[in-house]
C-alpha cells in the first residue's frame, strides 16, 4: 500500500488559543465599528439596539454548538462545503464552497481592505477622495485612489505572508487579534470612566412588541452580518490539533468573547452619544470616540481601529483558501488550487485565487450594497448546515464520549427560525441583492455541472455513508 506524501498534506500547528483567536478575529471587524448607526436607524431605541445585539450574539452562539458537533464528526479542511457535501452530497457541498469563494471571503476582504484604509488615511489627515484614471492594455479606463490603492497593497501583502508560512502567519494573527481585542477593552473601560457620555441617552424603555417589527428584523440583518465568522474555526478543521476537542471550544468560547464585547461596546456608543446623533452613522466608531475623548484622541483611535482591521483582514485571507483547497482535492474545482506549496506546506494557489478576485472587487464592487448580498448568501449557507446536522443525527448517530450539541435540538431549531425569520424580511424589503444572490447560487449550479460531469458525478448524491466519528484527535487517514 502506498504511502501518502505528507508535504501534499495540510500541516496541523494551529493550537487552541490560535484557533479561538482566529474565531474572534473573524466576528470582530468592519461590522462593529459600521452598522450600529444603521441598526438604531431601524429600531429607533437604544434599548432595542442593545436587545438586537443580543438576539443577534444568542444566534451565533447556537450556531457554534451545531458547528462544533459537525468540526467532531468531520476534523478537516472545508468547513460548510465539507459539511454539506456529507449530509446532502457533493451538490449542495459544492454551492456552499461556491458561496465562500465569492460571498464569504472574497467580498468581505475586499470590504476590510477598504475599511482599513479608509481608517488609516483618516489617521494620515490625508484625503482618499483624490482619483485618477488608469488604463491597462487597452481595457476601460479604472477610478483610482490613495485609498484604492492601499486596499489593494495590504491585500497582496497580507497573502504574501499567508503564502510563505501558516506558523508565521498564525503568530502575526494572534498578535493583530491580541491588539485589537486590547483596543475594545481599553475602549470600554476608557469610555464609561471618561464622564464626557451620559446615561440619559439610553431614554424611555419601549413597548415589547417592538421586537415583532420590521425594522428590527432589518436590523438584524446588520447584526448578522456584523457576527459573521463565528465559525472560522471550522473551516481549518485539517490544521487544527487535537480538532475533536479544540474545534468545538475555539467555537465557543470565540463566539461568547465576541458577544459579550459587541453588547459592552454598543453600550458605550450610546452612553457617548445620543440617538439621533448615531442614526444612519456610518463611522460610528471614531464619532464616538471624539464625543469621548477629543477630537486629537479622536485621529489616534482611527489608527489602531486600521491596525485591528488588519486582524480580521488576515483571518479571512488565512482561512478563506482551505474551502477553495477542499474542493479541488474532490475534483469540484480547478486542480491546481488543490495544491500545496512543497516547501512551506501552505495552499498558495487558493490564496492567489481568493487575493485576485478581492482585488477586482475593490475596483468594481459597491460598499453599502454588498451588505445585504452578503447577509442573505452566507444566512442561507449556514441554514442549511445546520439543518445537514439534524440529517446526519437521524442517519448517523454520535457514540458516547464524543463532543454533541448541548441541549439538542433547541439550539439548531433556534438557529434554522431565527435565519429563515431575517433571509424572509431581506426577500419583501430589500429585492435587489437577495436576486443578485439567487443568481450567484444559480451561476455555482452552472459551474458544478461542468466539474461535476468531469467527475463522473453531476447530479449525483453520494450514495457512501460519512465516515464514522472516532473520540481519537489523530487526523483522518
Amino acid at each position: 500500500m502506498t504511502e501518502p506524501d505528507h508535504h501534499t498534506e495540510l500541516k496541523r500547528d494551529i493550537g487552541l488559543f490560535t484557533a479561538t483567536a482566529l474565531v474572534i478575529a473573524n466576528m470582530v471587524g468592519t461590522g462593529i465599528f459600521t452598522t450600529s448607526g444603521f441598526v438604531i436607524g431601524e429600531v429607533g431605541s437604544p434599548y432595542l439596539m442593545l436587545l438586537c445585539w443580543m438576539v443577534g450574539g444568542i444566534f451565533a452562539l447556537c450556531g457554534a454548538l451545531c458547528y462544533g458537533e459537525l468540526g467532531v464528526r468531520f476534523p478537516s479542511a472545508g468547513g460548510e462545503y465539507l459539511f454539506l457535501k456529507k449530509a446532502f452530497g457533493r451538490p449542495m457541498g459544492f454551492l456552499s464552497g461556491w458561496i465562500s469563494l465569492i460571498v464569504g471571503f472574497s467580498a468581505p476582504i475586499a470590504a476590510a481592505a477598504i475599511a482599513f484604509a479608509t481608517y488609516f488615511l483618516k489617521a494620515m489627515s490625508s484625503s482618499p477622495n483624490v482619483e485618477w484614471s488608469v488604463s491597462i492594455a487597452g481595457l476601460p479606463p479604472v477610478a483610482m485612489s490613495p485609498r484604492l490603492v492601499i486596499a489593494i497593497g495590504v491585500v497582496g501583502a497580507v497573502s504574501i505572508l499567508h503564502c510563505h508560512s501558516l506558523k508565521l502567519g498564525s503568530r502575526v494573527q494572534n498578535v493583530l487579534t491580541l491588539f485589537k481585542v486590547g483596543l475594545i477593552v481599553i475602549f470600554i473601560v476608557a469610555g464609561f470612566t471618561s464622564g464626557n457620555g451620559s446615561f440619559e441617552h439610553l431614554g424611555e424603555f419601549p413597548g415589547s412588541g417592538q421586537i415583532f417589527r420590521v425594522e428590527f428584523a432589518i436590523a438584524l440583518i446588520f447584526v448578522s452580518f456584523a457576527y459573521s465568522g463565528w465559525n472560522a474555526a471550522a473551516y481549518l478543521g485539517g490544521e487544527i490539533q487535537r480538532p475533536r476537542r479544540n474545534i468545538p471550544m475555539a467555537l465557543l468560547i470565540g463566539t461568547m468573547v465576541v458577544s459579550g464585547l459587541y453588547i459592552l461596546l454598543n453600550f458605550v456608543y450610546i452612553y457617548a452619544l445620543p440617538p439621533a446623533q448615531m442614526a444612519g452613522l456610518l463611522e460610528i466608531g471614531a464619532a464616538a470616540a471624539n464625543a469621548l475623548f477629543g477630537n486629537t484622541v479622536g485621529a489616534l483611535i482611527n489608527g489602531a481601529i486600521a491596525v485591528g482591521l488588519l486582524s480580521v483582514l488576515s483571518a479571512m485571507i488565512l482561512t478563506g483558501p482551505r474551502v477553495y483547497y477542499a474542493m479541488a482535492r474532490d475534483g469540484l474545482f480547478f486542480s491546481a488550487f488543490g495544491r500545496v506549496d512543497a516547501c512551506r506546506r501552505t495552499p498558495a494557489p487558493a490564496i492567489g485565487l481568493q487575493a485576485g478576485l478581492s482585488v477586482v472587487m475593490i475596483l468594481t464592487a459597491a460598499y453599502d450594497w454588498l451588505l445585504l448580498y452578503i447577509g442573505f448568501t452566507l444566512s442561507l449557507s449556514a441554514m442549511l448546515t445546520v439543518a445537514g446536522l439534524i440529517r446526519l443525527r437521524f442517519r448517523d448517530p454520535l457514540p458516547s464520549g464524543v463532543y454533541a450539541t448541548f441541549a439538542y435540538p433547541i439550539p439548531p431549531l433556534i438557529f434554522i427560525l431565527g435565519n429563515l425569520w431575517i433571509v424572509y424580511i431581506s426577500v419583501i424589503n430589500r429585492p435587489g441583492p437577495i436576486l443578485a444572490g439567487v443568481a450567484t447560487l444559480a451561476l455555482g449550479l452552472c459551474v458544478y455541472v461542468v466539474f461535476g460531469r468531469r467527475s463522473g458525478a453531476a447530479g449525483i448524491v453520494e450514495g457512501r455513508q460519512p465516515e464514522p466519528v472516532s473520540v481519537s484527535d489523530s487526523p483522518p487517514a
